[in-house]
């Protein structure tokens, strides 16, 4: 049993075939058109070919015939047949089309027969006839037009609609970042020719009232950070540049970079935290040897760490 979301992707699935089906479809009557075109264009400088051409059209009308699909039609016509013999009467049921696949029938098959009928005219009439020459221009010019054959399968399968354009120039969807620092980031520092383009800012942690540390990454796997002016960043921050420091991400390649602003706060520093609240009361005489970072879910207002 399918979930409703994958039943909708197979639907999905099944109307993207369809579709491509039914365009390799009306490629090849469009193929089909021009070599009938071709045939008889030559047909009537060239009776020699009318034979060919005549058994190919048949074979074409033919296979199209078998394919369309008209039990596909709305309803078929169930008519009893009742039979008298020596025995006594036999009632059986006998299965007719209706009148919309055999319309579809002939209206498929009618490119094919007029076809034949324009060959055999060339061949029976000596010499190059002006009426010839029309024939073959009325049916080439018709049947590309008017579309016979396509007419008659989407009488009996109605095409899908069109896929429904939402837009026509699409717009790139934003991302969504987990941090307003990280959004100041991006539209400040990380765009083309700012401070650090190619970068995103994450892992953001408030160490003060005016201080900040974050780690910087290079939005392509496996590149090292670009090379960050402090000087950009202390003017774009409005901070003094001694209160801004990039350097290596403990344990981390060069595809990261720690970013630090401000002076932390002895009170939210998390040495200092261990050391004066925690290691005595929990674990006396423990110390702190790593720091891993985390991310924030708690949203810091970003315009008073940067502008302060």
């Amino acid at each position: 049993m399918f979930s409703p979301d994958r039943t909708e992707r197979l639907r999905g699935q099944l109307d993207t075939a369809r579709r491509r089906l039914d365009t390799a479809r009306s490629h090849t009557g469009r193929v089909a058109t021009a070599a009938g075109a071709a045939m008889a264009t030559a047909g009537l400088f060239t009776p020699e070919v009318t034979g060919e051409s005549l058994v190919a059209t048949v074979v074409a009308t033919g296979a199209g015939l078998v394919f369309l699909p008209t039990r596909k039609a709305t309803k078929f016509k169930e008519t009893k047949v009742v039979t008298e013999h020596h025995d006594g009467m036999s009632v059986r049921t006998r299965t007719e089309p209706t009148h919309q696949a055999r319309t579809a029938s002939v209206l498929y098959a009618a490119p094919g027969v007029s076809l034949m009928a324009v060959l055999v005219a060339e061949r029976i009439v000596p010499g190059v006839h002006w009426g010839e020459a029309l024939a073959v221009a009325l049916w080439s010019a018709g049947t590309w037009w008017l579309r016979p054959g396509r007419a008659a399968r989407h009488m009996l399968v109605p095409p899908l609609p069109p896929v429904e354009k939402t837009a026509d120039v699409a717009v790139a969807e934003q991302p969504a970042y987990e941090h307003p620092a990280a959004q100041w980031w991006a539209e400040r520092a990380a765009v083309e020719g700012g401070a650090a383009p190619g970068t995103l800012l994450e892992e953001v942690e408030r160490t003060g009232e005016s201080a900040m540390r974050a780690v910087i990454r290079s939005v392509i796997p496996g590149e090292p950070v670009p090379d960050i002016s402090v000087r950009r960043l202390s003017a774009l921050m409005d901070v003094p540049e001694d209160l801004i420091a990039v350097g290596p991400v403990p344990g981390r390649g060069a595809s990261v970079r720690l970013l630090t602003v401000g002076t932390a706060d002895e009170a939210l520093d998390a040495r200092t935290v261990w050391a004066t609240r925690i290691a005595p009361l929990a674990m006396p005489g423990a110390t702190i040897t790593e720091i891993n970072f985390g991310r924030m879910t708690a949203a810091v207002d970003m315009t008073k760490e940067i502008d302060a």
